[in-house]
Order: C-alpha cells, then sequence, then structure tokens
C-alpha cells in the first residue's frame, strides 16, 4: 500500500513531497498529496486532506476501522488529526526526528491514551529518496 501513497507524493507539484492514503477493507477510500503551497492553506497536508476526504465519503468522522500510510512520520497537527479521527494503523515510511509527532520527536498517543499502532520505516529508502529528491531540486 505504501506504494500508493508514493505514487500520491510524487503529484505534489511546488509542494514537500509527501502522500497519503485511507484504506478501508483493503481498499483505498481517500488519497492525496501535500497542497499546502498550491493552495495557501498551512492545513493542507496531505494526511489531514485524506482525512476529510475519508470522512465525507464514509459520512462519519470514526475512522477505527481504516488504516493511514503516510510516506513521512506526521507532524504533531497530523498526529493530532489521526488520533482524534481514532485511525486504527498508521504507517509511515521516513521518520521525522525534526517534527515527528508519533515516536521521533514526541508521540502523542500517550497524551490522548490512544489505541492506534503505529509502523515506521515502510519502505523508507523509497521515501527517503523522494524527499531527498524534492529538496534538491527546490534549491536549483
Amino acid at each position: 500500500m505504501m506504494t500508493f501513497a508514493l505514487k500520491a507524493a510524487k503529484k505534489s507539484e511546488r509542494d514537500i513531497a509527501i502522500g497519503a492514503i485511507i484504506v478501508k477493507n483493503g481498499e483505498i477510500i481517500s488519497s492525496a498529496c501535500n497542497r499546502k503551497e498550491l493552495n495557501n492553506d498551512v492545513t493542507e497536508h496531505a494526511e489531514i486532506i485524506v482525512i476529510k476526504e475519508a470522512s465525507k465519503k464514509l459520512n462519519r468522522w470514526r475512522l477505527d476501522d481504516c488504516d493511514l500510510y503516510v510516506t513521512l512520520e506526521p507532524c504533531p497537527m497530523c498526529a493530532w488529526a489521526i488520533l482524534q479521527a481514532r485511525i486504527k494503523n498508521v504507517y509511515f515510511g521516513s521518520y521525522d526526528t525534526n517534527y515527528g509527532a508519533l515516536g521521533s520527536k514526541l508521540d502523542l498517543r500517550k497524551i490522548l491514551n490512544s489505541n492506534t499502532k503505529v509502523y515506521g520505516g515502510i519502505m523508507e529508502d523509497e521515501c527517503n529518496n523522494l524527499l531527498k529528491t524534492y529538496f534538491q531540486n527546490i534549491r536549483k
């Protein structure tokens, strides 16, 4: 499934190449990339967008029967939204030692006493390479 999150990340234009998908019963129900720069909206992170799309599609905010795949460990804003949505499992690729809020820098699950399971390092090399390429390109 991380392959699909990577494909979504590659659709980022001016934004940091991060992609996310939400899966329910083995089916992708939402997919997005970061759009913060594109839409001039600080909340347009891939994780927030897929949560909104999945909630709209399922007509509920509780996503406790869904899994999230994202190419970079979620930041505090996104991690809190994930925990509030009660997403069952989070799978991420790259660890974010600066802002990662599901274990690397801090773990917001401890504040909320969440049951969300987190698995990091999924296709980590591919996710790291995508971010590395993005930052090399914007520095040119």
